[in-house]
């Protein structure tokens, strides 16, 4: 099947085969005529003219129609814009997480919004606060403040040395148990919160804080104390290791 450009190469070539056919005939029918001067005319001389101007036309519309038409032909090449898209790299674990955990959130939110707004939860947090508030009320005075600050300072001091020194000792016996260690990090958390929270009770309610004197004998008694349990309990763990290594032989 015959394209656009073979049909424009055929016409072409017929074109330049009469052209040359015809210049021919003319060249043998003129007479040569001899002249001394170069620069006039003569008939080959115009005869040659007029076939090489032809022939430069023909095959300079033969070369720009090829060129015109190669290009025509020639496969596009895909642009940026319709260029297939890559397929996206799949999720990787960290996004996953990163997800779930947000929509936990938005969950756990929405949750809290729901028992904030239930008239039933209302009732339920205030029956729980309530008796706890009557009691705060009632032991609102120096003295209980006094007491609790100690009690507290005797827990942070007693659980921080179990958990740090009385470890280690216990550790040089070849014995250590995950459940004392638990036990002692919760109680020194508690200890903690307790203190905080008794500070500031006593601030807001009573005189305590403003008395030196009642917070300098608070923590030295609790000092003491902490102290005193924590010897009592080392005692404790390492009679627990010692009983632990005559079960085993």
């Amino acid at each position: 099947m015959s394209t656009p450009g073979d049909r424009l190469l055929a016409l072409l070539m017929f074109v330049y085969r009469r052209l040359l056919t015809r210049n021919r005939s003319k060249l043998v029918k003129v007479v040569p005529q001899q002249k001394s001067d170069s620069s006039e005319y003569t008939p080959q001389r115009g005869h040659a003219v007029k076939t090489w101007i032809p022939l430069a036309l023909v095959f300079g519309t033969l070369s720009l129609g090829t060129s015109g038409f190669c290009q025509e032909n020639a496969p596009a090449e895909p642009s940026p814009a319709t260029a297939p898209a890559l397929p996206s790299d799949p999720p990787t674990t960290s996004t996953r997480i990163e997800g779930a955990l947000e929509s936990g959130e938005e969950t756990i939110e929405k949750l809290a919004r729901d028992v904030d707004q239930d008239e039933r939860a209302k009732e339920m947090s205030a029956g729980i606060l309530t008796p706890i508030y009557k009691v705060a009320e009632f032991l609102a005075f120096p003295a209980f403040h006094w007491v609790a600050f100690a009690a507290m300072v005797t827990g942070v001091i007693s659980f921080a040395l179990q958990l740090v020194i009385g470890k280690l000792v216990v550790l040089t016996r070849m014995h250590l148990s995950l459940t004392e260690i638990l036990s002692d990090a919760l109680g020194l958390i508690i200890s903690l919160v307790g203190l905080v929270l008794t500070t500031q009770a006593a601030a807001e309610n009573s005189t305590f804080t403003q008395s030196p004197a009642a917070v300098l004998s608070a923590t030295a008694l609790g000092v003491l104390l902490g102290l005193f349990f924590y010897w009592w309990g080392q005692s404790q763990e390492l009679r627990a290791a010692r009983a632990s290594r005559v079960v085993v032989k």
